[in-house]
């Protein structure tokens, strides 16, 4: 059974960095698509980024663009996102997410999501 669990979350102040890292278990990794979104109360889930588990493609919101990398460790099945110079914009819940393909931007075309980790950040 697919299985996607997300950790590094956490508090930190603006200008701060933050690693979430995204475990991957029973996934078809050589035909997957990982992405991570983010979610504020009441609103739609956005997609930060996404990546092929090839690596081949990789995607970014303007948003993040510069101050977010995406990468995957293919030994260990674990998608990460690295966060640099956050800002209290960037404080929401973060899910990790995996369809069959290439990267789409709507959440609903995703398959398989985590649990989500929070996100903090103060001003």
């Amino acid at each position: 059974q697919a299985k996607l669990v997300e950790s590094g979350g956490g508090s930190v102040q603006a200008g701060g960095s933050l690693r979430l890292s995204c475990t991957a278990s029973g996934l078809r990794f050589d035909d997957a698509a990982m992405g991570w979104f983010r979610q504020l109360p009441g609103k739609e889930r956005e997609l930060v980024s996404c990546i092929t588990w090839s690596g081949v493609q990789t995607h970014y919101a303007d948003s993040v663009k510069g101050r977010f990398t995406i990468s995957q460790d293919t030994a260990k099945n674990i998608v990460y996102l690295q966060m640099t110079s956050l800002s209290p914009e960037d404080t929401a819940m973060y899910y990790c997410a995996a369809r069959a393909g290439t990267c789409y931007l709507a959440p609903s075309w995703y398959v398989i999501w985590g649990q989500g980790t929070q996100v903090t950040v103060s001003s």
